[in-house]
């Protein structure tokens, strides 16, 4: 054995050497190779690089896969060299069996175009014959005729062609000989022949040798051992009812069903008549799945039947009676197909992930689809979904491709499940159902997007640098990347006289807006500026959203007290003059403030603080009027000193105060006797002062009568007609023979100014052009001298006489002083409203 096993190496290597490779390219587009089973591992098959004009430095390249059917891998390809090789042992016995031609066919998938690949496996005298029994038994009557024949068991040799059984030889001996037989289908029969009658008191038992030899090279064969026992004569056979059965079964046949019931009779008696049945030829595969009873002579399922395994059955049975003598039938089993398989889906190649707005057509898997069932059963149709955006295409013979069949935006769907259903035509129908998760990569073709078309911001003043104010959001539907949002302010910006970079900044990742400086409402109110979000695509694309920062007021500022003016030298104002005669409710004058701030932090209220006589004047709480609460008093003091606090509304409320000095006297004695306390320098001086400003007065007076009578005489009156008719003036311009009076009254004004004030504001009645004499109000906001010299008729500067007097108020010594010069002034004033000098004055 061992010689020759050496012997078989020798001519598998010798094979080796030798192998036929025949390829050709039809134009189907098919190749085909032949080789001999039992080929080492790595064995060469064919240069498929060459044969498919394929550069074997891209081959690797274009993404060249080989697409077998089955489990088992028996080839291989070398991305390197191109050639097919083999990977696993190859048995042609195990692939074909019996069958003459046995081909392996596999696809070649170079890109999406494929090429079919036909391998012949030729056989190889590896295996030798082999009975299934090797001990055979024979029970010959001696009374046994020369010439009787006795069948023997056939040898299995799974090699075909010349591989295959050829002949028998039995063993020398005298009694007998070995025919062998052909059938008509090939298959050869060995008899043994009688040829010496048989004595059993000679010899009871004879041994013969029965070999089986194939035609191969090296010659290959097996044997049996067969024990003739002589007996008594036993001279009629059994004989079948049918030489030949034939049974259709269904391949879902459950184990145990009956098939066949197979009948041999035996005209002996007795044991002789007593038939036993066996298998007397049945593969190794059919002897596991049937069952024959060896009494009554059926034959049953033993395992489950698969059409796709095995289409035909062929067996012979055998039926021996009690004395060795046999007979034989042949039954052939049909199995029938019923569709019992679901289809096969093979995705050859799938792209895992497409970018959206890939044109329609893009393919995105191929697939391969099979049902191992036959006829209708194994038709197979695939389908999708209709609503997907995708479809099946029926590429090549079983292939499918699934390809794009409509726009595809990440944003609206990012990630398709696509169920694909292959169904057979079967009854019932079989269906199998394979599931492709897709991903659309996403394209920077969104912008991104404010949650607000406008953002309002408020912070108070006086923030600390640093403070967060608010946060801008802005989304991107896009992913990744093309998603991450980032902020910059935009150049320019409202409100402001610096660059808006320099008071806000923007946190570049989240959006929050941060106050680099402290604001002040009083300065800056709201503050206009634009952001921009840019996603970071390439190219990126970005978004702008204005922004508007209102300033929010606080009570930071005290109230401004504008009258009456404090001195610069010692703090205090100036002297407020009332008659002792004044009625409840007088109004002395009036303190006048203002609050840098807004809203309820502006609203003042005023209220006496401090007074010499608590009860004698009141302070309007909105006003700031300082009213006579009661009529003046004898024992009341000349001088009235009056702490006047005015307090805003803000929380905590911020006040400011001003003393105000009230003199209460009806005419100069009073005053003068209120100054009789004055030391003598300073009673020169302010002798001086009233001779100065007395003289200036009567000066300027005798100059404006001048002037007035001057335009009068070169009035166009006066020429209207010879009698002097004044009818074109208004009464009210001539009260009296007096003109200088007349006139007076119609330039009248009223002036309110401060000692020591810079400021000092003058109240212009409006003119009277009427024929009456009534009194016209002030307006409601007070102009500077300033602004209303522009303006100003040239009789109207006469209050600027009356200012004069509080120009030397800068150089007063003793609050006394202004007592007097106040006093003046009242008296000056009131020689203005009435055009006439006072008697007291």
């Amino acid at each position: 054995m061992a010689a020759a096993q050496r012997l078989r190496d020798g001519s598998c290597r010798a094979l080796l050497c030798f192998v036929l490779v025949a390829a050709w390219e039809a134009a189907s587009g098919q190749i085909r190779y032949s080789i001999p089973e039992e080929m080492a591992k790595g064995a060469f098959v064919g240069n498929v690089a060459k044969d498919l004009g394929l550069d074997t430095e891209k081959i690797s390249e274009r993404g060249v896969r080989i697409l077998a059917e089955g489990r088992t891998q028996y080839f291989a390809l070398n991305f390197e060299s191109g050639h097919l090789y083999i990977s696993e042992r190859v048995d042609r016995e195990e692939l074909c069996g019996r069958s003459s031609n046995c081909l392996l066919r596999l696809e070649i998938l170079v890109q999406v175009k494929l090429h079919t690949v036909e391998i012949e496996i030729t056989d190889i005298n590896d295996n030798a014959p082999r009975f299934q029994v090797e001990q055979i038994e024979l029970r010959v009557r001696e009374s046994t005729a020369t010439g009787a024949r006795f069948l023997l068991p056939d040898a299995e040799d799974p090699d075909v062609g010349i591989n295959s059984l050829q002949s028998y030889q039995l063993s020398d001996n005298r009694h007998f000989s070995l025919d062998v037989q052909t059938g008509a289908d090939g298959a050869k029969y060995a008899e043994l022949v009688l040829e010496m009658s048989l004595d059993r008191e000679k010899q009871a038992v004879h041994n013969l040798i029965l070999r089986a030899l194939d035609g191969g090279d090296p010659l290959r064969s097996g044997t049996a051992q067969i024990n003739v026992v002589v007996e008594d004569a036993n001279d009629n056979a059994p004989i079948f009812a049918q030489s030949l059965y034939k049974v259709n079964v269904l391949e879902d046949t459950p184990v145990g069903s009956l098939l066949v019931t197979v009948n041999a009779t035996d005209l002996d008696e007795g044991i002789n008549s007593q038939v036993t049945y066996t298998f007397r030829k049945i593969s190794e595969k059919a002897s596991s799945i049937f069952h024959l009873d060896a009494k009554t002579g059926e034959m049953t399922v033993a395992q489950k039947l698969d059409f796709e395994e095995c289409e035909l059955y062929e067996t012979e049975v055998q039926a021996r009676d009690g004395r060795g003598l046999s007979g034989r039938a042949k039954v052939l089993l049909n199995v029938l197909d019923v569709n019992d398989n679901n289809p096969e889906v093979t995705v050859t190649s799938f792209s895992s992930s497409v970018p959206e707005g890939s044109p329609t057509g893009t393919v995105i898997a191929l697939l391969k689809v099979r049902d191992r069932d036959s006829g209708e059963n194994g038709e197979v149709t695939c389908s999708i979904f209709t609503h997907l955006p995708f479809r099946l295409q029926k590429s090549y013979d079983n292939f499918y491709s699934l390809v794009t069949d409509g726009p595809l935006d990440r944003e609206q769907v990012s990630e398709y499940n696509v169920t694909i259903t292959a169904r057979d035509r079967g009854n019932p129908p079989l269906s199998t159902i394979t599931a492709l998760s897709l991903k659309i990569l996403d394209k920077n073709d969104n912008p991104p997007t404010f949650t607000q078309t406008s953002y309002a911001g408020y912070i108070a003043e006086n923030n600390p640098r640093g403070a967060s104010i608010f946060t801008l959001e802005a989304s991107d539907p896009d992913w990744g990347e093309n998603a991450r949002v980032t902020y910059s302010l935009l150049p320019g910006g409202e409100g402001s006289e610096s660059p808006v970079s320099s008071s806000i900044s923007i946190h570049s990742e989240s959006g929050a807006v941060y106050a680099l400086r402290s604001f002040d409402y009083e300065q800056l109110r709201e503050l206009r500026f634009q952001v921009q979000a840019q996603d970071g695509g390439s190219p990126p694309l970005s978004t702008n959203v204005s922004v508007t920062l209102w300033i929010l007021d606080q009570n930071d500022n005290s109230p401004e007290i504008l009258y009456p003016a404090s001195s610069r030298s010692d703090g205090s104002t100036g002297v407020e003059l009332a008659p002792r005669s004044s009625e409840p409710g007088y109004l002395v004058t009036k303190v006048v403030a203002v609050d840098a701030d807004s809203g309820q932090n502006a609203w003042l209220s005023y209220q006496l603080l401090k007074a010499t006589e608590p009860g004698l004047f009141r302070v309007g709480l909105q006003s700031g009027e300082i009213r006579t609460a009661r009529s003046v008093l004898d024992k009341d003091a000349l001088k009235q000193s009056l702490v006047v606090l005015v307090k805003d509304n803000g929380q905590p409320p911020l006040s400011a105060s001003v003393s105000v000095t009230v003199v209460l006297a009806d005419s100069l004695p009073q005053i003068l006797s209120e100054l009789s306390s004055l030391s003598p320098g300073l009673t020169l001086y302010l002798g001086i002062a009233v001779a100065s400003v007395s003289g200036l007065f009567f000066s300027f007076l005798l100059g404006l009568l001048a002037l007035r009578l001057r335009r009068w005489r070169n009035s166009p009156l006066l020429e209207s007609g010879a009698s002097g008719n004044f009818s074109g003036v208004p009464v009210s311009q001539f009260v009296g023979i007096d003109g200088v009076r007349a006139f007076l009254h119609s330039y009248s004004q009223e002036a309110s100014l401060t000692a020591g004030s810079r400021k000092s504001q003058i109240l212009f009645p409006v003119v009277s052009c009427t024929n009456t004499l009534t009194a016209q109000q002030a307006p409601e906001k007070p102009g500077s001298v300033t602004e209303h010299s522009k303006t100003t008729k040239q009789g109207e500067v006469l209050p600027v006489v009356s200012s004069l007097f509080f120009f030397f108020s800068d150089i007063y010594f003793h609050p006394r002083c202004r007592v007097f010069l106040s006093f003046l002034d009242s008296k000056f004033r009131g020689f203005l409203r009435s055009g006439v000098p006072s008697s007291d004055f």
